[in-house]
């Protein structure tokens, strides 16, 4: 069995391992602090957060009626995070790219909110995040013999958010540092290659997805 603070180091480092890789999350907050700053990366995390709270939970309460759910529509869910992806992708190919929050100022995280639901969908509709913290769950689980009581469970979905946040943070921080080096042609390719990525993720999700049904 593990201690309260091993249980902890173990849901933090589940939680950066979960938000490192990048994927779609990452390319969006990438692109929302490039664009508006710290703030607005951050408040893209935020929804990433919170969607890792949501599979984490699943995975270490055993929430059997969700986890149904999830697998009885994983197709729908699925192809909904694949057009959700695409349309962000479209959207940063075809916008004109700006700094919407000007180097020189300061904004605010409620500013951006609008974004958390957005990252917190595509967070639960990403089948690699939903295996990967049932993976990393399960496994864990095996390795001290269960969680032995819902503290435990609590404990180890509060550690995976903080891990997760302390990513989105890092990662934040870092692009609103370097963001003031930006000029309008170096927003335009980012804006692009975060558009064609985004774009790919959500094509590939949904040629699988087909694929998989029509088999």
């Amino acid at each position: 069995m593990l201690s309260g603070i091993q249980l902890v180091l173990a849901g933090l480092g589940i939680g950066v391992l979960m938000a490192a890789p990048i994927g779609p999350v990452n390319v969006l907050v990438i692109q929302r602090a490039v664009s508006r700053g710290f703030w607005g990366g951050l408040a893209a995390g935020i929804g990433a957060v919170l969607g890792d709270g949501v599979l984490a939970a699943i995975g270490a309460f055993s929430i059997a009626a969700i986890s149904d759910v999830m697998v009885a529509y994983g197709d729908t869910i699925q192809f909904v995070g694949g057009m959700l992806l695409i349309a962000f992708g479209l959207a940063l190919l075809l916008c004109r790219p700006v700094l919407a929050t000007p180097v020189n100022e300061r904004s605010h995280l409620l500013e951006h909110t609008g974004i958390i639901p957005q990252t917190f969908i595509l967070t639960v509709t990403n089948p690699g995040a939903v295996l990967g913290m049932a993976a990393m769950i399960g496994g864990l689980g095996s390795l001290i013999g269960g969680l032995n009581t819902n503290l435990e469970a609590l404990i180890l979905v509060a550690a995976i958010m903080g891990g997760s946040l302390l990513w989105w943070l890092g990662l934040s921080e870092l692009i609103a540092t370097i963001r003031h080096k930006l000029t309008e042609g170096r927003l335009n390719v980012i804006n692009r290659v975060a558009g064609f990525i985004l774009f790919g993720f959500g094509a590939a999700l949904i040629v699988e997805g087909l694929v998989r049904y029509f088999r």
